[in-house]
């Protein structure tokens, strides 16, 4: 076996209805642990990857981003298609992989995470996005949705949007920016940011949808930011609809 070790960045995509979320877990099938045992089936080598985002369970990815070390110096085309052909039939896919600095890290080195929330908005159920978006059956005023959202902007406290169990040692976080757009029935929030708390976005889209019916105003969204109280917001959107999109760094 070489001594030789390559860091590998991978962009990876994946349906997480079938999964208890990106992290290895003792209680079910991770994405985390799907990809790891790919590697080893490839590599004859147990190896752990670090992911960008550690998404809940039923959270999907379009470019969840992750970093791989493996012994020798394979091509970047060889181990992405060596790990695809090994994932299946997960319904997981490397769709990039790159040559890294041995320094890089998926994690760290990240400057901003980019998050996409799907709203179909209709009285009709889902077929073809079931499992995939959330399902909302009153009209929603996305306008007034897109301009309450600017009051979130920047930096505050934002434990009115922070899960319970989050583990992080400040609610303080730094929004990017956020965007409320409607194409037909579909609803799109974009929220950016370095990093977020957990559930942050799912409770930022479900007290939104609070301005969208019309039971809030603007000025409500800013007295629940301000409480700095889960209680004070609305209800967590469900994971479904959640799409962590791209890692920049």
């Amino acid at each position: 076996m070489s001594r030789v070790m390559s860091r590998y960045k991978l962009t990876i995509e994946y349906d997480g209805r079938f999964f208890v979320g990106w992290q290895r877990q003792n209680n079910g099938l991770s994405v985390q642990g799907v990809v790891e045992a790919a590697a080893l089936a490839f590599r004859q080598r147990s190896v752990v990857i670090q992911g960008a985002g550690r998404t809940d369970a039923g959270v999907h990815a379009l470019g969840q981003v992750a970093h791989i070390d493996l012994p020798g110096t394979d091509a970047p085309e060889r181990v992405r298609d060596a790990l695809n052909a090994h994932l299946k039939p997960y319904p997981v896919a490397v769709l990039n992989v790159e040559k890294v600095d041995i320094n890089f890290h998926a994690r760290f080195s990240a400057i901003e995470r980019i998050y996409l929330y799907k709203i179909i908005n209709r009285k009709a159920p889902l077929a073809i996005e079931y499992g995939r978006a959330w399902w909302v059956q009153n009209p929603l005023d996305v306008q007034a949705m897109a301009m309450a959202a600017q009051c979130l902007l920047g930096r505050h406290d934002f434990s009115t949007f922070r899960a319970s169990g989050c583990q992080a040692e400040s609610p303080v976080r730094t929004l990017n920016s956020l965007t409320v757009t409607k194409h037909g029935e579909v609803v799109s929030i974009i929220a950016s940011a370095r990093s977020f708390l957990h559930r942050q976005v799912r409770n930022m889209t479900g007290t939104l949808r609070l301005v969208g019916e019309g039971q809030w105003t603007e000025s409500d969204l800013r007295r629940a930011l301000a409480a700095r109280d889960r209680r004070a917001g609305g209800q967590t959107a469900p994971a479904c609809g959640l799409y962590l999109t791209a890692i920049n760094y």
